[in-house]
């Protein structure tokens, strides 16, 4: 019988209770002993609708306590470096929720206090995309399908942020979300599972609706955070890749990557929650829809991987925090790139 698990959860949102909290519930010998919310009554109302031991005052208390082993962290991205570090150093395990950080510094700051706590896991929850098509479209890639790659394209395009009176999402405040723009960083930690490291990449980015009102007051207050990029990039290896990203069209394309090679093409359509796999070669009359084994298809395994890497039964793949670093360090020149107007090498200094 495997030794039991204590959790603590930093921040129970809406994420934490829909995938986290049920996920963890069906693991053996997993316990969720704890939680912390922004308030005493929400930590209690998390606590009572999921059967959770105790509610803690403060993060800190949570993560001190003798009676946790690991945190969850499901907080704005503005408390991810902090509270890691915190709870690295009081020897627990870390499962954070994506975007790692609010900007490289962080995400490096993390990273060091990783390293300095080599026996405990630190993971970063990965991008979604791609999960359950990934290891068919990695064969794929690494069979030659594609030949050599030549270009990349990353969408995701949409009007989630479009209509400017609705309230200012956490997303489009720079202080709680960071440099990570819309959807750049998961599409990018996905597209990176099938491509080379980018080398160089320019970007240029606009704020089309600057204000919104608050959720709190309905006074309308400025947005920090672009609503519309665009970038282009060199991968290593000297293949080109375009992306799109945008909250405020109509009718955009929504979120795809398409990979483009010398031999074949492959397109990834993530659609309300499916994957839709396009493949054709030379020959060809049309792209085909991959139908994928069902023994073959990925799943959502974040919070197996995570219990089973505290036990020693493997190490975390999605995502741990070198990865969690490259992913920032894009998002990092992306921001330089398009604040400068030039282009920026990578990896940065």
């Amino acid at each position: 019988m495997a030794e039991t698990i204590r959790i603590g959860l930093i921040g129970a949102g809406k994420n934490t209770q829909e995938r986290h909290i049920p996920e963890l519930k069906n693991i053996d010998d997993v316990v969720i002993a704890g939680v912390v919310n922004r308030s005493m009554e929400s930590s209690q109302a998390v606590a009572e609708k999921f059967g959770i031991e105790k509610c803690f005052s403060s993060p800190q208390e949570l993560i001190e306590s003798p009676d946790i082993d690991a945190v969850v962290i499901g907080t704005w991205p503005d408390q991810h470096c902090s509270l890691t570090c915190a709870a690295l150093k009081a020897g627990k395990h870390v499962l954070t929720e994506a975007r790692m950080a609010r900007d490289l510094a962080e995400a490096r700051q993390m990273l060091e206090a990783a390293k300095a706590h080599p026996e405990l896991v630190a993971q970063v929850v990965p991008s979604p995309f791609g999960l359950v098509c990934g290891p068919s479209v990695s064969s794929m890639v690494k069979s030659h399908f594609l030949g050599d790659l030549r270009e990349v394209v990353v969408l995701g395009a949409n009007d989630q942020f479009w209509d400017y009176s609705k309230p200012l999402s956490p997303r489009q405040d720079s202080q709680l979300s960071g440099k990570n723009i819309l959807s750049l960083g998961i599409l990018h930690e996905t597209l990176m599972r099938w491509a080379p490291e980018p080398v160089q990449i320019f970007a240029q980015a606009e704020l089309f609706e600057p204000t919104r009102p608050s959720a709190d007051s309905g006074e309308f207050v400025t947005a920090s955070v672009p609503d519309s990029v665009q970038i282009l990039s060199e991968l290593k290896g000297g293949a080109r890749c375009m992306y799109h990203l945008s909250g405020v069209i109509l009718f955009g394309p929504g979120l795809q990557i398409h990979l483009y090679g010398s031999r074949g093409t492959m397109k990834i359509e993530f659609v309300n929650g499916e994957e839709i796999v396009w493949h054709g070669r030379a020959g060809d009359e049309e792209l085909q829809r991959l139908e994928i084994p069902e023994e073959e298809l990925g799943r959502w395994q974040v919070e197996e991987d995570f219990v089973a890497a505290i036990r020693g039964e493997r190490k975390v793949d999605l995502t741990d925090f070198e990865t969690g670093v490259k992913y920032m360090e894009f998002v990092e020149a992306v921001s330089m790139s398009a604040e400068s107007n030039q282009p920026v090498e990578l990896p940065l200094e």
